[in-house]
């Protein structure tokens, strides 16, 4: 018997005299998932979430183990591996949650995506959304069935949940060895001990230590989001200013969706890590992110590189080698440089595009490819469909969704955040003892342009840190163009600043960037030396020294 094999029909039997229900032979019970929700609430909330999952999920092992045991000897197998991979098979059948296409077999290296998990749901309907994942019951169930059928301890962990704001639950099964000492917290909730040593105190012990532990952590959350806010948000990047927040919370939203999305910006922006963001937080999560810079490789080549070749296609394909859109099969292809690829490749883009297929260089039939695709590009397409040398119609493929990523000047509130998250990391590569900027050096940063963007600010941080005399990056340590910024005028509500202040700040930056030299900052500032004199007289300036008079 095989997996594929086994329907409803065959596996439920209702004795409607009798009161009986048994489903793959052996008596089963309808419970409403409510009442199981409700059951879960009453363990957190009387014995706290630690003793909640340990008994969820040695309770889901156990009974995973015995349902096993009694596939194994109700139905003749073809072999191990159909036993194996019922197991899910069952548990979707029983409505514990949905699998994903291709998610058939647990133990498979980037694990599985399971869809609608009853868990999450009741999890999320009293308690809402989670910092941590919630599938205690169905890791238990599916690590218990996986373990009698291999023979070994196999654990089943949860890496992503729908409660953490993900659009699938991503589990993954390893055996104790190859788990090691990677996620032995995890683990630890399938040894009877950690009930145990749960449990083994009084009642009111119990409920006094854990609850006031969980509410004090609680606690601890809510002060440090309020006072010491990280400048990474939840998904690591500087997410300061309206314009990338509002870039990210787009992002989110249509990476739950299948849809091919057009990332657009400067070059220097950010795109391929909006692009990954899009990735991680879909439900091709667990399968591979492949990105393709298609301006980096000539036409002759990069159909080879997409779509693959046969042996002998051409000289020097000594063998089969499958492209990159079957490399990133069930997972994200992110085409970069989009709008650099030549028109020929265009018509094959948009072929495969529709058909959702890849045909190999030097190959007759065609090969069936699930993979959602990302296209970025610097250039704007519509003027390169003006001038011809853009196809609308791939245009219009590519752009379901457009999704801006906004510059570096548009979103100043994010400079200084990234300036140091890009300093920090330089650090850690590179080494050394620096523990930030000097106010001065984080002035002319914010007071630079960035024309190159994030790229160009995590240069200008690189070089910093291999410049750096002292235990903070001061102006002497910025690339040339930031050293020799001038102030920019950025104004808020409510912020507003007077016009002699204003005049005063330029008046000293641009005798700073002539190096006190007067007469060279008044004529470059088109005033008499005279008036410049009175004005920085006026401005307490130490060294101010008369001009001649103005020429009236």
């Amino acid at each position: 018997m095989r997996v594929t094999d086994l329907h409803h029909e065959e596996l439920l039997d209702l004795d409607l005299e009798g009161g009986s229900i048994r489903f793959a032979g052996q008596r089963a019970l309808l419970i409403d998932a409510v009442a199981l929700g409700v059951l879960r609430q009453y363990l957190v909330e009387n014995f706290g979430a630690t003793a909640a999952r340990t008994v969820l999920t040695q309770f889901g092992f156990a009974h995973g183990w015995r349902l096993a045991g009694a596939m194994k000897t109700e139905f003749p197998w073809a072999d191990n591996d159909e036993w194996r991979l019922a197991g899910l098979r069952i548990f979707t059948m029983e409505g514990l949650f949905r699998m994903q296409s291709g998610s058939e077999d647990m133990l498979r290296e980037e694990g599985a995506m399971l869809l609608e998990s009853y868990e999450a749901e009741q999890h999320m309907l009293h308690y809402g959304r989670a910092e941590y994942p919630v599938c205690w019951t169905i890791c238990g169930l599916i690590s218990g069935y996986a373990s009698h059928t291999v023979g070994t301890e196999v654990y089943v962990v949860e890496q992503r949940c729908v409660v953490q704001g993900h659009a699938a639950c991503h589990l993954v099964g390893r055996t104790r060895a190859a788990w090691g000492a990677e996620r032995a917290d995890d683990l630890a909730f399938f040894n009877g001990n950690r009930l145990k040593d749960s449990l083994d105190v009084s009642l009111s012990r119990v409920l006094e230590t854990l609850k006031a532990i969980e509410a004090k952590l609680q606690a601890h959350r809510r002060v440090l989001r309020r006072v010491a806010r990280s400048d990474l948000d939840s998904h690591g990047l500087c997410v300061q200013s309206a314009t990338m927040r509002a870039c990210v919370e787009l992002a989110c939203r249509v990476a739950k969706v299948d849809a091919t999305v057009l990332i657009t910006g400067e070059s220097g922006v950010g795109k391929e890590r909006i692009a990954r963001l899009i990735h991680d937080e879909s439900h091709r999560a667990a399968g591979p992110f492949v990105a393709v810079n298609c301006s980096a490789i000539s036409e002759s080549l990069l159909e080879s590189e997409l779509f693959g070749h046969t042996r002998g296609a051409f000289t020097g394909a000594t063998s089969d080698r499958p492209g990159l859109f079957e490399a990133a099969n069930r997972g994200t292809l992110l085409l970069d440089e989009v709008g650099d690829v030549s028109p020929n490749m265009q018509a094959k883009l948009l072929r495969t595009l529709q058909e959702r297929e890849v045909r190999r260089v030097g190959e007759n039939r065609s090969r069936p490819v699930d993979v959602r695709v990302l296209a970025a590009t610097n250039r704007d397409l519509t003027d390169a469909i003006v001038e011809g040398t853009f196809r609308q119609d791939l245009y219009y493929r590519l752009k379901v969704v457009e999704l801006r990523v906004p510059s570096l000047r548009e979103r100043r509130d994010d400079i200084l955040p990234l300036a140091r998250t890009l300093l920090s990391s330089a650090v850690a590569r590179m080494g050394g003892d620096i523990q930030g900027m000097t106010t001065a050096a984080a002035d002319q940063v914010l007071r630079h342009d960035w024309p190159g963007n994030v790229r160009e600010l995590e240069n200008a941080m690189e070089r910093a840190v291999a410049l750096a005399r002292g235990d903070r990056v001061d102006v002497d340590d910025l690339p040339e163009e930031a050293r020799l910024a001038l102030p920019t005028m950025v104004l808020r509500p409510g912020a507003v600043l007077p016009l002699k202040t204003l005049e005063k700040d330029y008046i000293l930056a641009v005798l700073s960037l002539n190096d006190g030299n007067q007469t060279q900052t008044a004529q470059q500032l088109g005033i008499g030396t005279a008036t410049l004199y009175r004005k920085l007289k006026r401005y307490s300036v130490p060294g101010a020294t008369p001009g001649e008079p103005d020429k009236t």
